[in-house]
């Protein structure tokens, strides 16, 4: 067996009695969530899979641990590493069909993990977890659709679909983000035609203004050569700016490239691919 598995198994069994994690803190972070078809044992398994992976991306901020090959013999294994889990009917209220058990009917399948499990498969695949309190990012964007264009807001119904995804799109990371309203983009001149040209150091500035830590700005054209979303972000911190692209992609993965990116960034693992 290679020693990193070893070492990530053995931590399965070995008691701690003192942590540095908060344990308040735990119970939010060491956890992930997918859905599966149904309560099945089969299911389950690949949906423990999937929650491994999140798991670690969530704890330590690197998004390229899931590409690591070491991650195949984890995964086979993916099970083991799992204190508690549970099941939400994504259907409940409904009744169910002719003919359809509760097999056939998606479930959230939300795992709680142990930080004395997670940190040591962490430290086998070169990482650690990201303990750091986690900054809100207020989320300065720039929509361009053929002629219709707008800047995102908290309160222009155009861009609620967009809202409702980003937010989607930060939780799996226990990112918190904030959208400015209309009326402090325009009182600070902050138009979609604005928000390119201006620089980090002044959206950081205005994220504060509307009660965040910092900025993520971005803008998102539609493309018809690239059959979706062209993405743009950028992001500032130890007085470096980051950038990262995509590219024909639906805006719910723009925003999960914006939110991987940025937690990337900020928890210190480097440029985002």
């Amino acid at each position: 067996m290679p020693g990193f598995l070893r070492l990530a198994l053995a931590a399965i069994g070995l008691m701690v009695c003192a942590t540095a994690h908060p344990a308040s803190a735990n119970d939010d972070l060491y956890s992930a969530r997918t859905i599966v078809t149904g309560q099945g044992e089969q299911n389950r398994q690949i949906g423990f899979k999937a929650c491994l992976d999140a798991v670690l991306v969530r704890v330590s901020g690197d998004q390229r641990l899931p590409k690591k090959p070491e991650m195949a013999a984890l995964r086979d294994k993916a099970g083991s590493f799992v204190a508690e889990f549970r099941y939400r009917d994504r259907m409940e209220g409904i009744p169910i069909h002719d003919e359809q058990g509760t097999h056939d009917r998606p479930h959230d399948l939300t795992c709680l993990y142990k930080p004395a499990v997670i940190d040591p498969v962490l430290a086998s695949l070169g990482s650690r977890p990201w303990l750091a309190e986690r900054p809100q990012l207020a989320i300065f964007l720039a929509t361009e659709r053929g002629a219709r264009h707008f800047a995102l807001t908290a309160d222009d119904e155009r861009g609620a679909p967009m809202r409702e995804s980003f937010v989607n799109a930060a939780d799996p990371l226990a990112m918190r983000i904030a959208f400015p309203e209309a009326s402090h983009l325009s009182e600070s001149g902050l138009d979609d035609k604005a928000l390119h040209e201006t620089d980090m150091a002044a959206l950081d500035k205005a994220a504060k203004q509307v009660g965040a830590d910092q900025a993520l700005a971005g803008s998102i054209v539609w493309s018809d050569k690239e059959l979706g979303w062209i993405a743009d972000w950028r992001l500032a911190t130890g007085g470096k700016t980051y950038h990262w692209q995509v590219r024909g992609v639906s805006f719910d993965e723009a925003f999960r490239v914006a939110m991987r990116g940025a937690v990337q960034v900020l928890s210190g693992n480097g440029q985002p691919d």
